[in-house]
């Protein structure tokens, strides 16, 4: 596996491996990779002949008194997952590269709509940093696919439209969110829960699975089956920041008629912030 740091490697890398007809797959991550970020490298690898990773913590997606400081770091595991499954370049930009005037004086790209809800509602700016960054590191691998996890759905449906949007030339890839046994989805934050709390951790996922049987069923309550969850998380020992049903399509609150729904749900347990959906 090629390990690179700088843009100009990165571009000289692509441009040979395209010049030679191959396809590229990317994905890109913040590192402290689990067997979630592996099953977006093994899908990458069914559709591209080359897969590109990148590992770069990113700034401008932290709030003030958010855990940029604290957010595992552990490259030289990472490395080491990577080249077991076969990914073929690693890129692994500091922040100067990245924005080489600092985050204020840097171009910012902003999707309006599905950005202000849910997640971006509590955490103001995340998405903006999210997409900026993503889109830059586009044109830096200039993939023709780029592969995202369905555990952070409105990021995912984010990206999609923003790459619909700017016309940028590659495919986005959902892959299915990967569980431990009990239906915890794999997250780089679980590492931050108690023995406890991670106990009750898979009852977030759960509780959602109760509102979507109960939805199939035909109950369209969306509020009442919102509150009863929402308290039921908060009896159980969780902080709940939101529980909402919305449609997939522009995550606007789901209605009677609709048949794409998603449930989204973010909650803490002690310091640490789960989501699930």
């Amino acid at each position: 596996m090629m390990i690179v740091k700088t843009d100009t490697e990165l571009r000289v890398h692509i441009r040979a491996v395209k010049s030679a007809g191959a396809s590229v797959a990317f994905v890109p991550t913040m590192g402290n990779l689990h067997d979630g970020h592996l099953d977006l490298v093994h899908r990458g690898m069914a559709l591209a002949d080359h897969v590109v990773v990148s590992i770069f913590v990113n700034p401008m997606q932290f709030g003030a008194h958010e855990d940029l400081d604290n957010y595992p770091r552990t490259l030289n595991d990472d490395i080491e997952k990577l080249k077991s499954v076969g990914a073929h370049v690693l890129y692994t930009p500091d922040v100067s590269q990245i924005y080489p005037e600092g985050l204020n004086a840097h171009t910012r790209v902003c999707v309006p709509g599905l950005t202000n809800v849910l997640c971006g509602a509590s955490r103001p700016g995340h998405f903006d940093g999210v997409t900026t960054v993503v889109c830059k590191l586009f044109q830096l691998v200039a993939p023709d696919v780029a592969v995202f996890g369905e555990k952070d759905l409105q990021q995912l449906l984010i990206i999609r439209k923003m790459v619909r949007d700017l016309a940028l030339p590659l495919t986005i890839e959902g892959v299915p969110t990967k569980r431990a046994a009990d239906g915890l989805a794999l997250s780089s934050r679980n590492r931050y829960l108690d023995s406890t709390q991670r106990s009750l951790a898979p009852l977030l996922q759960q509780k959602l699975q109760g509102m979507a049987a109960a939805i199939v069923a035909g109950d369209r309550n969306f509020e009442e089956l919102t509150s009863r969850a929402f308290a039921e998380l908060r009896e159980q020992g969780f902080s709940p920041d939101y529980i909402d049903t919305r449609r997939r399509s522009d995550l606007q609150p789901a209605g009677d008629n609709d048949s794409e729904i998603a449930i989204f749900a973010a909650a803490r347990l002690g310091d640490t912030r789960l989501i699930d959906n």
